[in-house]
Parts: C-alpha cells; structure tokens; sequence
C-alpha cells in the first residue's frame, strides 16, 4: 500500500531527518574537548547576550530548571524548522530546504567557535549534522516515486522500514554519545579522588532541628539539594590529569598547580551560606554546606601581588569569570574548594575545583571549574556579569525565610510551628522576629550557629485560629541592621524586604 506526499508526510520526514542530524551531532561532541552539541553552543550564546531582565524572568519563572527550559525553547524551534524543512524538500523546493539546513549549521558552527576552549574542531557537529540530514533527507526522497497524480508516495512497508532503520540509528547514536558523556574522565576521576585530610576538622554538626520540624530547612543542605545558577547548558568535563590552576596577572610570582599539587597542600574546612544573586526574597536559591579546601589568602601572598591590584578574578573553564575585590581575602576564610559536605566537588558544582569567598554573592565570587585566578583591576576588568548591569560588588545581604507554612497553604486551627532560616555570612544572625497579622513582633527560637558565615534555623510556636492570616519574618545581624521592608528587585545587587506569606486556617 502506497503512502502518498501530504501535508503531513512530509514535515514528519524532516523531523526524522534533522533528528538524525542532531543525534550524529550528539555522537561527535562526546569524543572530545571544545565540541559540543549545536544545540548546547545556540544555548551558550543565547546566555552570553540574553539582557538581565530576561535572565531574572528566566530565574524567577523556571528556578534552577532555567537551563532546561532554554534548551526545551531551542528543541522547539529546531522542531519547527524541521517541520518546515520537510514540507519545502519533499514538495520539490528542495534547494531552499538545503539553503535553510546549511544556514542552521553554518549558525551553530559560528555559536560553537565562540565557547569555552573552542578550536576548528568545534564546527564538526555543526558540519556533521547538517551533511546528515541531507543525506537521510536525500535516501528518503529516493525511496518515494511519482504517482498518476504526479506527487510522490512510498510503499508503505518500504517507508516504515527505512524509518525504523534511521529512527534505530538515531537512538543508537544518542546513546552512544550519552554513554561516553556520563562515562568520560571527569565522572570517573572523581570517583577515584581521595579529599585530603584537614590539619584540624570541625566539629560535626549538632542535632539538626529539622528533624523534629518538618518542612524547615536542614542545618546542612545535601549536595543533591544544593541549588545550582551557573552559565553552563552543559557540564563541563575536566581531565583532572591534565587540569591546572594558573595564577597571574598583576604578580611578581606566577604559580600554577595540578591537581595533585593544590590538593597536597594544607586544606581546612568551611561551614559557609552561599546564595545566587537572583534569588527572589523568600527564594531557595540559597544554601549551607561544609566546605573543604586551600586557603586563597595564602596562594595569593605567594603569588606577591602588585600593589596596584585591587581585584582577584577567577576563570572558569567555559568562559565564566566572577571579580572580587583584593581587600575580601580579609581572614574571612576565602578558598579554593575541593570538597563538599564530605565528597569531591560535585561535577555540576565545580569539579575539580572552585572559589567560595564567604559573604559575597556568587556571580563576583563563585566560580566553578576554575582554570585561572588573575590579580587585575576593578578599572581595568569586569566579570561575566558586571557589563549585563550588575554591581562590581556584592556582599549577600542580610536575608530571612519562611520555609513553613508554605505561601498560599490551608491549616487546621491549633498548635502550627511557623519556622524557616535566615543569613547574613560574615555577620551572623542573632535575631528573627515573625509577626502575625497585627500583633506585635514575637522573638523566634534560633537554632545552632555552626559559624558566623552560616545561616540559622528559626522556629516559633503559633496558635492558630480560623480565618486569613498574613505571617512577616525579619532578622537581625551580628552588626545589630534588622531588616528593611523597603522592597527591592535581585538586580543589581540582591533583593531585599520582608519575607511575607499569606495562608488560610480552617
């Protein structure tokens, strides 16, 4: 039975092609360093020139889910050119479908010469998938013949194996290519990385309130947990055996390490809050973990800064840079990170190594997969973000956070614990007060300091009567500032105001 040349026939052909394009694509990324899947390098640039505005509607609509939801966005429009493509190939308009298939590839190969550590090579996958979806779009074509009506059909049986055959091939492709990626050496490396031990451990962290809470947030949030905000569509994958730390710039002593090297000398560790610029007051890109890693102080005073230097930027490997000034390494503990609650750095959280300056939001401070630290200027550089409309310099505000009840929640009227966490690294948090409707502000029960650098879990007790209620928290610092309820926007320095939530009591 013949299979005739129709609207839809058509279009689902150039699905078929350009997924085999894309999945051929998918299979030659995974085989080296700066290549990447067209897809991934549209996504990079579409990250370098997105306006803040749109990077903070992304954020505030899609949370840590930004990336992919970008990248579903790209998927799609891929989709639907595809479609088009088909119907313009297979309705003998086939050079303007080739035009728009080169066209595409010749953009994505420009995108791919403009990442991280790109070489000719990385206009391979682009080539690749391009020439793929011609040949597969070409080999369906020929397996179709003209009709007495004098369009194009295909033996039903002879289409569907084809298909089957190209869809096979595109499964295979894609996961061979996924097979490599989630095996490839940095997976594997870290696995394989013994964290040296400090001169000196914590103390282990005290009964968590969290376990007798339910709903508040953990003393210590797991690295599964952990929010991730970073630039990158996609993880990079560092061999740590060749992986090294340059340190330059405005120095009289360049240093430059591997990993064996950086991880022999004295490590010590680190209870610290770090949180994302473009967290929403109320937000949970925020969270505290146990750090392990080098002192920043003493690698820069061996590098014997100039004195001109006022600024420490560091690089990562996928072209991220974050600026911090000079005078932070202040001995409140800045490091070069190499452990995370007990593990290696997480691949998506830094792997092999990354900057943590307590007290500063990470889009100045940091960075993750760290190649090169400079010594420079505020005048002279700026960080990834800085020219997008963000301040040279950003100290986390003083911030507090209703983990429960949750905003818009219904309750049964009795004894509610109201609880949540607040921070201020650097400072420390020595007062939250929660208010209910119009009654006067109560003082919470704080929870354990762990360090000044840390945020502190909250919890009140609240006798809850049926009706509407509005709950308010605010905190104090270790300087004695209280929260303002003066409210401000992420951009260009952090949110600010009241956490405020509204919940129902029946």
């Amino acid at each position: 039975m013949a299979i005739h040349a129709s609207k839809r026939t058509g279009p689902i052909l150039g699905v078929v092609g350009v997924g085999a394009g894309l999945a051929s694509a998918q299979l030659i990324s995974s085989f080296g360093h700066g290549l990447h899947n067209p897809i991934v390098s549209l996504g990079n640039r579409v990250i370098d020139h997105v306006p803040a505005s749109i990077k903070e509607f992304a954020i505030k609509t899609f949370g840590t889910s930004d990336k992919s939801a970008l990248v579903i966005s790209i998927s799609a429009t891929l989709l639907a050119l595809s479609l088009l493509i088909g119907k313009l190939y297979f309705s003998d308009r086939k050079r303007k479908a080739s035009t728009l298939i080169y066209s595409l590839a010749a953009l994505a190969g420009l995108a791919s010469l403009f990442d991280a550590g790109a070489n000719p090579f990385s206009l391979l996958p682009s080539i690749v998938a391009g020439v793929t979806t011609v040949l597969v779009l070409r080999l369906l074509d020929k397996k179709s013949s003209p009709s007495e009506s004098g369009m194009k059909e295909w033996d039903r049986r002879d289409l569907f194996k084809s298909v089957g055959i190209i869809g096979g091939g595109i499964f295979l492709a894609t996961s061979v290519g996924k097979f490599f990626q989630s095996h490839a050496s940095a997976q594997l490396q870290r696995l394989n990385v013994i964290l040296p031990k400090p001169l000196k451990f914590l103390p282990a962290p005290p009964t968590d309130p969290a376990l007798t809470i339910p709903g508040l947030s953990t003393l210590i949030t797991s690295n599964k947990e952990f929010y991730r905000i970073d630039t990158a569509i996609s993880v990079p994958n560092i061999d740590v055996n060749s992986w090294r730390l340059k340190i330059g710039g405005f120095v009289a002593n360049p240093l430059e390490f591997t990993y064996k090297e950086l991880s022999a000398r004295p490590v010590f560790e680190l209870d610290d809050t770090i949180a994302c610029v473009s967290n929403e007051v109320g937000g949970t890109l925020v969270g505290n973990a146990r750090w392990l890693g080098v002192r920043l102080d003493d690698l820069i005073k061996e590098a014997k800064p100039s004195s001109t230097a006022d600024q420490i930027m560091g690089y990562s490997s996928d072209g991220f840079s974050a600026g911090f000034p000079l005078a932070a390494l202040d001995g409140r503990d800045a490091m070069i990170a190499i452990g995370m609650n007990g593990e290696p750095l997480p691949l998506e959280h830094g792997f092999p190594a990354r900057i943590i300056v307590p007290g500063l939001y990470g889009y100045v401070s940091a960075t993750k997969w760290l190649t090169y630290i400079e010594l420079t200027r505020f005048d002279k550089k700026q960080g990834y973000w800085v020219p997008r409309g963000w301040s040279a310099r950003a100290p986390i505000k003083t911030q507090s956070r209703i983990d429960t009840p949750q905003d818009g929640g219904t309750l049964k009227a009795g004894k509610i614990a109201i609880a949540g966490v607040a921070w201020a690294p650097t400072r420390g948090i020595t007062r939250v007060e929660v208010k209910v409707n119009n009654n006067p502000w109560r003082d919470a029960t704080l929870g354990p300091e762990l360090a000044k650098t840390t945020w502190r879990q909250w919890w009140i007790d609240w006798a809850a009567t049926s009706g509407p209620s509005t709950i308010a928290v605010r905190a104090t610092d270790g300087t004695g500032v209280t929260q303002s309820n003066n409210i401000a926007p992420p951009a260009p320095n952090g949110a600010d105001g009241w956490h405020i939530i509204k919940v129902t009591v029946n």
